[in-house]
């Protein structure tokens, strides 16, 4: 683990192998254990990098106000401590909001992007009475006894979360802050990047589950449309946390791509 500080708070990292850098960037609720399965495939050819976000696993307690503009430039801090940028950066869910933001105000560090099952933000990915219902939702859940709150979303799985993941997704659950997840899902609530979207001038893969009931498949067909040079790969049969529910297809989709536009060696 490497920790930088950012942004008032102190990131923590996790890096395995040698190679070009993809750096891995976990949804709502979730740490760097989410990617597990990718940290270990992927590390004989790439030199990767999972990071736990400010609020969230090992790094700090969230900063008064800290905004998603914040988040991002976090995101590049751990980005120029590693110092193999630019990055292949990819974000699941509300990570990939995270790295678009990212995008918008570092794009010198970023080689090319990789939005799993994701939004332009709610707002700009959802229709408003969806968000609205998210937003009641999420408020309904951070309003239980702390014994009871449980801080699984609806809808993340297609066929419940699969097993051999069990004790890493018990375990993040346990971890969660409520805090941090109110900070999180209140910022996504209210993001907005579709404007980014045109404007995007680096290769973007689009890597979706068939059965996302979060993120469905229009929002991927949204972002293929808006973005000059995304490539859609959809994963049959598997929900939002694709990366977990066919981890091996994902790992898979993944490796052809960042293989594709890894550009000079490094590392």
């Amino acid at each position: 683990m490497t920790v930088v500080h950012a942004g008032g708070v102190d990131v923590a990292y996790t890096r395995a192998g040698r190679g070009p850098l993809l750096v891995l960037v976990h949804g709502a609720g979730l740490d760097a254990r989410m990617w597990e399965p990718q940290m270990e495939a992927l590390a004989d050819e790439f030199t990767v990098v999972a990071w736990d976000e400010p609020g969230s696993g090992r790094s700090g307690a969230l900063p008064a106000g800290f905004g998603l503009a914040d988040f991002a430039g976090a995101l590049a801090a751990v980005i120029e401590d590693v110092g193999l940028g630019p990055a292949q950066v990819a974000g699941l869910s509300w990570g990939g909001t995270v790295v678009l933001e990212l995008y918008r105000s570092r794009p010198d560090l970023v080689r090319s992007l990789l939005m799993v099952d994701t939004y332009a933000g709610w707002k700009g990915s959802l229709p408003p009475e969806e968000v609205a219902a998210r937003v009641e939702g999420a408020r309904r859940m951070l309003a239980a006894p702390r014994q009871e709150f449980d801080p699984t979303l609806p809808g993340l799985y297609a066929d419940g979360p699969p097993e051999r993941f069990a004790a890493v997704l018990d375990a993040m659950n346990r971890d969660v802050r409520p805090e941090s997840m109110a900070a999180q899902l209140s910022l996504m609530a209210e993001a907005d990047e579709t404007d980014l979207l045109p404007r995007i001038s680096v290769p973007t893969l689009l890597l979706w589950g068939e059965l996302d009931a979060r993120s469905p498949l229009g929002v991927a067909h949204a972002f293929q449309d808006a973005i000059p040079q995304a490539e859609l790969v959809v994963i049959p049969a598997v929900g939002h946390m694709s990366n977990l529910e066919a981890p091996e297809a994902f790992t898979a989709a993944v490796r052809a791509f960042c293989r594709a536009h890894a550009g000079p060696a490094s590392g």
